[in-house]
């Protein structure tokens, strides 16, 4: 009985795409640090409504998309297609999820950080899921305002509105996603078509494709130096992004010349490792330590 109740709350754990919420979160910790570190107890309840908001917009995600799911290589064994859950346990632990993040949010961060949190959710699932994913290759680019919000509640729930600190990391997370996401594309491509999912090397070509996410990449550098740019951070964290994006440029330049599934592999792991290694520079030099 034990282990049956255990694997239940696995599939439930599941449906929230448990491996990308530490991501949201070290973007959002970021903002709290630029407003001085508030109490450890509003910190952490913050945090917890952004996770809250995250988990309930990939629940939603995945009961939306378990017809697609099913079609592909890489998500044919979520718990929806799997059949381990059924679409209307799911809609509704969605939705429970979403009422208790915006709840939380309000109460520990205001109104702004409430309402961000939930039009996160209502974007992530009727604009990015059901209207944009399905119909666009851009849909990397203009979902991207969901994936990259966490920094904005954060700050709102700090300073009762957006300041240029959460709207800077909004920037970083948001110009991140392109070259990440395209890069998954490039070697799951077949696996996109079969679903039916308009992916850019679908609609554009490989090379044309790769060149992109160049650009798309190139791009990103400049955004990664804002919070030194506007004095929020200093030397310590621009030595590490200048790294980093050296690291994540050389990378996307190798994919255009080995035009393999290997290198837009090690773009994609790259991007990851880009990214948190980012947010963890802001954080070291933020002093994590004294939150």
């Amino acid at each position: 009985m034990k282990t049956a109740s255990l694997a239940v709350l696995r599939d439930y754990a599941a449906l929230t795409k448990p491996r990308l919420l530490p991501l949201v979160l070290v973007t959002g910790l970021p903002a709290l640090g630029m407003a001085g570190w508030p109490a450890p107890a509003t910190a952490a309840s913050v945090l917890l409504g952004i996770a809250l908001a995250a988990a309930a917009a990939n629940a939603l995600n995945c009961y939306v998309e378990r017809d697609r799911d099913a079609l592909m290589e890489r998500t044919r064994t979520r718990p929806l297609p799997a059949a381990k859950l059924t679409p209307a346990a799911a809609l509704r632990f969605g939705v429970g999820l979403a009422v208790v993040s915006t709840a939380l949010l309000f109460a520990v961060g205001g109104s702004v950080a409430a309402a961000l949190g939930c039009a996160s959710i209502l974007y992530y699932v009727f604009v990015y899921t059901v209207w944009l994913k399905p119909r666009s290759a851009w849909n990397a680019v203009v979902g991207g305002v969901a994936g990259a919000v966490a920094p904005l509640i954060a700050d709102a729930a700090v300073n009762g509105a957006i300041t240029v600190a959460g709207a800077s990391l909004f920037a970083i997370v948001f110009f991140w996603q392109p070259p990440h996401v395209w890069a998954i594309a490039l070697y799951r491509k077949r696996d996109y078509e079969r679903a039916g999912i308009p992916m850019l090397p679908s609609v554009v070509g490989d090379e044309a494709a790769r060149r992109r996410t160049l650009l798309a990449t190139v791009g990103f550098v400049p955004v990664t130096l804002a919070p030194v740019a506007f004095g929020l951070l200093g030397a310590p964290y621009l030595g590490a992004a200048l790294a980093l994006d050296a690291w994540f440029l050389a990378d996307a330049l190798r994919l255009t010349r080995q035009r393999s599934d290997a290198a837009a592999r090690r773009l994609f792991r790259t991007s990851l490792a880009v990214l948190f290694g980012l947010f963890v520079a802001m954080l070291v030099e933020l002093g994590v330590g004294s939150l």
